[in-house]
């Protein structure tokens, strides 16, 4: 895994010979720093500008991927003409796009008695959050005492063992969370999947160029989508990282917003700006602040 900034001028490379750019990312701990409670998570004023400028760019499309609920996840973000994909995908709006996955519907009874449960199980533990995302659930526990963390788990496994022992429901874990979704062959990597495809007809030979950018478990699918197609760039936040699908890394959402900060400028400029110019230091070049 190469940190991204560090060799910039490959990434150039690949937008030179791409036809169109298909920029996506997560938004928690990616655009934004990983906070206590998720209502608490906000999208910096600059970052915001530059997404929305990046949206503008001929050739350019941008949309965010969240297991975030669809309406919280357009009212965090905020920004016109992007594509929107909550509950990891399950429910995706763009500019010509309104796309939900059929197995919600089949799935609301049993999704309402586990919400329930846990609303009066594990929802009850000082320190759990129980996010209820209208199609999946989420079971925060970053400020439970870290001895109760197994048994928030437990409670959580409990609480799907009726409806998943007829394959239905699935638990994944993530950063201090639980996810309770439909155990349905779908996740972020076929959403990614589905926006390639109406981006980028004709496949590979398309010349469209994805990125997806990403810094949880959940983002691995998105990782291993893209790779599969071939011609893309993912990119993992956080510190290096061996057992990611990444190719390349990126320290935190600072980095990030640097990072779409060159975006931006050379899709401008369609060149490289003397002042972006790498060096050949392994942690990345010295940037300017944004």
């Amino acid at each position: 895994m190469e940190h991204l900034l560090s060799v910039w001028p490959t990434i150039i490379e690949k937008i030179q010979n791409a036809r169109q750019v298909l920029f996506l990312s997560d938004f928690d701990g990616t655009l934004t720093p990983i906070v206590e409670k998720p209502e608490l998570a906000d999208l910096s004023e600059p970052t915001r500008s530059l997404l929305r400028e990046l949206t503008s760019q001929r050739h350019f499309s941008v949309g965010i991927i969240s297991g975030r609920a669809l309406v919280d996840l357009k009212e965090k973000v905020n920004i016109k003409g992007i594509v929107y994909a909550g509950n990891h995908g399950f429910e995706i709006e763009g500019p010509g796009l309104k796309f939900v996955n059929p197995i919600v519907d089949e799935m609301k009874p049993f999704f309402r008695v586990i919400r329930q449960v846990l609303f009066m199980t594990a929802g009850t533990i000082k320190g759990v959050l129980v996010e209820d995302k209208g199609i999946t659930l989420s079971v925060h526990y970053r400020q439970v005492d870290e001895e109760k963390a197994e048994y928030v788990q437990n409670l959580v496994e409990r609480a799907i063992s009726g409806p998943a022992s007829r394959g239905m429901f699935r638990m994944t874990s993530g950063k201090k969370v639980y996810e309770v979704r439909p155990k349905v062959n779908w996740d972020k990597g076929k959403a990614i999947r589905l926006l390639m495809k109406k981006y980028g007809r004709g496949g590979w030979n398309s010349g469209l160029l994805p990125f997806y950018v990403g810094d949880d478990i959940t983002d691995e699918d998105g990782f291993q989508m893209i790779e599969k197609y071939g011609n893309g760039v993912t990119i993992h936040v956080g510190e290096q990282y061996k057992s990611s699908s990444a190719r390349y890394f990126l320290k935190s959402p600072d980095e990030v917003r640097i990072f779409l900060g060159r975006l931006l400028d050379f899709k401008k400029r369609g060149h490289l700006c003397e002042q972006y110019s790498t060096t050949s230091s392994p942690t990345g070049p010295q940037l300017p602040s944004l």
